[in-house]
């Protein structure tokens, strides 16, 4: 089963590899004899699909999740060990779309428009004055 992470990226089944394992949580009796939790696992370093633009830009941006060039991914949300699997390559798939996004566009810096400056002025010294009249009048 590939992984399609969009229309220009698809990871071909032979570059991931699974890891069932027993899983905490919900499930009762069945939960001591099952192998439901998901380890979900690609290299990128190694990565046939990708572009070396590409896996540059994964590997800087997804430094801290990964171990020698390896991301692992782990569901256990649910009983199914199949939905599992579904949940863990759905992680993954948003993962890669996460890293390969393009950087958003610098913010332009703006000054605050004279109206706003009017406002804000007159809120402190509305402000100001409550304080103010809080005091003890001054012993005259």
């Amino acid at each position: 089963m590939d992984l399609e992470v969009s229309p220009a990226l698809t990871i071909p089944e032979r570059e991931l590899g699974w890891r069932f394992s027993r899983s905490s949580g919900p499930g009762g009796q069945h939960v001591n004899t099952s192998d439901s939790r998901v380890e979900l696992s690609w290299n990128v370093a190694d990565s046939l699909v990708l572009s070396d633009d590409e896996r540059m830009l994964l590997l800087t941006r997804l430094g801290h999740r990964l171990v020698a060039g390896v991301v692992t991914i782990a569901a256990s949300e649910q009983r199914s060990q199949l939905r599992n699997r579904e949940i863990a390559l759905r992680k993954l798939a948003d993962l890669v779309i996460a890293g390969l996004a393009a950087e958003p566009a610098a913010r332009r810096a703006t000054k605050p428009t004279k109206g706003s400056a009017r406002r804000h002025l007159a809120v402190k010294q509305q402000r100001s004055a409550t304080k103010r009249n809080r005091q003890r009048p001054a012993a005259d």
